[in-house]
């Protein structure tokens, strides 16, 4: 345990990734502030009290920045520290169309959740970072934001914005001591991938050189050396965690034709 404790924002916190990133850096030394627009994140919390760890909870909107900026105050004054780590993990994935038939509000919301939220909660945290000069930003992105993903237009644009969010921001803050640097999952065995039919899963298996879907435990420990100070020169960097499924020439939720179409 870490004698003074950085304090951790995760956002996105109350299941899946985000829970097991929680965990990890909170057995890692950290003070977890678990984050969720979700009531349930509160339980998360007080079960990583139980074991001895340092948490707590906060329940907000990413896609709002005045209940961002509410939420980080209170942090900062009830810790009587800032937040030296940010995880911006919070996203949906439950927008499913084809790019000509998704709604606008759906697409809207996407964009707000995904991306706005993950740029308000930078804003939020970066003048204590610049202050203190240290800090550790790792945004959640996804293999889909570099080869796309059919029937998600939505997900996948927004999480190539965050590529572009998160190299721009380590340009603009590496002098301060601050690194930012993006994790790219592949496909996760979350409550919503176990969730998937499973003929679509077993195709997506197919495209994946492990053999296999990863575990939230490997994306939390990417996410906990980036968050660590041997991570110090580590910056801008896209770092995929998906078993090799990059390196195929298909995508999920893609069928490819003898033609070479899709």
């Amino acid at each position: 345990m870490q004698a003074d404790p950085k304090v951790a924002l995760v956002t996105g916190a109350a299941q899946g990734i985000g829970r097991a990133i929680a965990g990890a850096l909170a057995q890692a030394g950290f003070h977890v502030a678990a984050a969720d627009v979700q009531p349930e994140v509160e339980a998360v919390a007080r079960a990583l009290e139980e074991q001895g760890l340092r948490a707590t909870h906060a329940c907000f909107d990413v896609a709002d920045p005045r209940a961002v900026r509410a939420a980080v105050d209170r942090l900062t004054q009830g810790l009587g520290r800032g937040v030296g780590v940010l995880v911006n993990n919070a996203g949906l994935v439950a927008n499913i169309a084809p790019v000509a038939e998704m709604t606008f509000q759906a697409w809207q919301r996407e964009l707000d959740v995904n991306l706005t939220g993950a740029f308000n909660c930078i804003q939020a945290v970066l003048p204590g970072m610049v202050e203190r000069r240290y800090g550790r930003i790792v945004n959640v992105s996804s293999v889909a934001g570099w080869g796309g993903l059919a029937r998600q237009v939505g997900y996948a644009a927004t999480k190539a914005g965050l590529l572009g969010l998160t190299k721009t921001v380590a340009l603009e803050h590496a002098r301060h001591g601050i690194t930012c640097n993006a994790v790219l999952p592949g496909l996760v065995a979350t409550e919503k991938v176990k969730a998937m039919p499973e003929e679509l899963r077993q195709r997506a298996l197919r495209q994946i050189p492990a053999g296999r879907l990863g575990e939230v435990q490997e994306i939390a420990a990417a996410v906990r050396f980036l968050a660590s100070d041997e991570a110090a020169y580590f910056s801008g960097a896209e770092i995929p965690i998906d078993g090799g499924m990059h390196l195929t020439m298909t995508v999920l939720g893609s069928r490819r034709d003898p033609a070479g179409g899709t």
